[in-house]
């Protein structure tokens, strides 16, 4: 599988972007520019949540002050091993 990064999370788990799931998230209004934005939010979020639906999934949030919206990153483990699902802009923080 071709990776678009590889990255330690703040939970200290590695966590993949690959080629198919970013051609997904540019699929998303303004996405184009936030490679390294999606890759801070990994590392550095303003905040994580549980997804509402799946115990294996996380929610990583990080503030845009100046546009008063977040950058959500959603991430599913499997095997102790995070992979990307999708990224995107949102007003809200999703909660369990």
């Amino acid at each position: 599988m071709d990776y678009i990064f590889e990255i330690t999370d703040k939970t200290g788990r590695e966590v993949r972007l690959t080629k198919e799931r970013w051609e997904h998230i540019l699929d998303h209004k303004g996405m184009e520019q936030r490679l390294e934005d999606i890759k801070k939010t990994l590392v550095n979020p303003t905040t994580i949540t549980h997804h509402k639906h799946d115990e294996n999934r996380r929610n990583y949030y990080l503030y845009y002050k100046e546009k008063k919206r977040y950058l959500l990153v959603a991430v599913r483990y499997l095997n102790g091993e995070g992979y990307v699902s999708t990224s995107f802009i949102t007003r809200k923080i999703i909660k369990k």
